[in-house]
């Protein structure tokens, strides 16, 4: 009799003269008579094989070449060692065939640019065949994939235009925004120039008011001045300035007077002013009465 030591992440399924003993073993002791038992031991562990580049057909008859990584684990020991003969080999065939089949039904473009979509329907289907082995697949990783030469050739080419085209896009933006941002600016400066033109103009017409006012308020003033001066002058007064005309106009080349009509009258009552002023003039204080001389 031979003790054998099963770790945690291992089963130990065991034949008893070639009749499964009904269940896995493990872990920690499990006893195994020699030529009585046999055992297959089963890794329960997450395991990864890389499945090496295939070539696949697209939908519109273009040869791409695919390589992948199939992640997967042993969930029933038993129906890993009774159900087939080698589950690593029978999944990587698998793997093969679902993923030409599922290349087959898309066209180059969504096979370059729908990985994600591939990786789902892959691990779905492999895994609707692998559970009747007791494996289960985690996850299906495309690692790369590559069209033939001459379309990666036309694809730089796009790609090459694609970037010219953004370029040419992204340039004229710019020079929008910029025309834009000048635009603005200018709207902005002419606004602040009218403001600044209107609020000037404001200005100089409330001063030009206010000296229209000033020169008006000086202008009464004069003109009451002149008023009450011309209120004191006399008759008198007005006859020698008439007088002083005429003396300035016989001072004159002229050879011909106009003399105004006015003038005579002032003359008059300029004379009898003066004939009354002499006659006040003469009046002297009243003498005293001749006394008799003395005999």
């Amino acid at each position: 009799m031979i003790f054998r030591i099963v770790p945690e992440y291992q089963r130990l399924v065991r034949f008893t003269l070639g009749r499964y003993d009904g269940v896995p073993r493990g872990p920690g002791w499990v006893w195994v008579i020699p030529f009585v038992h046999q055992t297959n031991t089963v890794d329960l562990r997450e395991e990864v094989f890389d499945v090496e580049p295939q070539t696949c057909i697209t939908k519109d008859n273009a040869p791409v070449t695919v390589d992948m990584l199939v992640f997967m684990r042993v969930v029933d020991p038993e129906m890993a060692v009774l159900k087939v003969q080698s589950y690593r080999l029978a999944a990587r065939g698998m793997a093969i065939t679902t993923l030409r089949a599922v290349v087959g039904d898309m066209a180059l473009d969504d096979v370059l640019a729908k990985r994600e979509q591939i990786n789902s329907l892959m691990q779905v289907r492999m895994d609707e065949v692998t559970d009747r082995w007791g494996v289960k697949v985690n996850a299906v990783e495309i690692r790369e994939i590559l069209p033939p030469r001459d379309i990666q050739e036309a694809m730089s080419r796009q790609m090459s235009a694609e970037r010219n085209r953004r370029a040419v896009v992204t340039e004229s933006e710019g020079t929008r925004e910029a025309a834009i941002k000048i635009a603005d600016g200018n709207r902005e400066s002419a606004i602040l120039n009218a403001e600044g033109q209107k609020q000037s103009a404001i200005l100089q017409a409330e001063g030009n008011r206010q000296a229209a006012i000033l020169n008006a308020e000086g202008f009464a003033m004069a003109l009451d001045r002149i008023y009450q001066a011309a209120s004191r002058v006399d008759d008198n007064t007005m006859a020698l300035q008439y007088l002083e005309m005429m003396k300035a106009l016989a001072a004159g080349p002229s050879t011909k007077w106009v003399i105004p009509m006015e003038l005579t009258s002032f003359v008059q009552g300029f004379a009898r002013n003066l004939a009354a002023a002499a006659s006040n003039g003469s009046q002297g204080p009243s003498s005293s009465p001749a006394r008799a001389p003395v005999e």
